[in-house]
Formats: structure tokens, C-alpha cells, sequence
């Protein structure tokens, strides 16, 4: 039953939002929110992935090393 009332209440959430965002006095309001929240999420989303990006190369090194190792003995 939590399921059906999770879709229900979704449905309603998205009818009302697309409802409300349609005034044209709140269109403006919206890309203003959007214009100051899209750079921000796209600097801390390029940071995640850069800092990602280098534990992934230092666990590539880190294992060539290793395998390194493994073979001269």
C-alpha cells in the first residue's frame, strides 16, 4: 500500500509544481534560483569527480606497484 501511495503522492507533487511554475510571474523566480544554483552544483559536482579521478589513478598506481612486487618474487 506504501507503494501506490508514494506513486500517488509523486503524481500530485509533479502536477502541482508544473501547475504552479506556469504563472509567468513565477517563471522568472525559477531562473533566477536556477541561474544561482546551477554553477554552484556544477563546481561541486567537478570537484567530486576530479577528486574521484585521482583516488582512481592513485589505486592504479598503487596496484601496478603491487603487481610489480608480486612478480620479482
Amino acid at each position: 500500500m506504501g507503494k501506490f501511495l508514494a506513486i500517488i503522492g509523486g503524481l500530485v507533487s509533479i502536477i502541482l509544481g508544473i501547475r504552479f511554475l506556469t504563472p509567468s510571474w513565477w517563471w522568472r523566480d525559477f531562473l533566477t534560483v536556477l541561474k544561482g544554483s546551477v554553477p554552484p552544483m556544477l563546481i561541486f559536482g567537478g570537484l567530486i569527480a576530479l577528486i574521484a579521478g585521482i583516488g582512481e589513478v592513485k589505486d592504479a598506481i598503487a596496484r601496478a606497484k603491487e603487481k610489480k612486487e608480486e612478480e620479482k618474487k
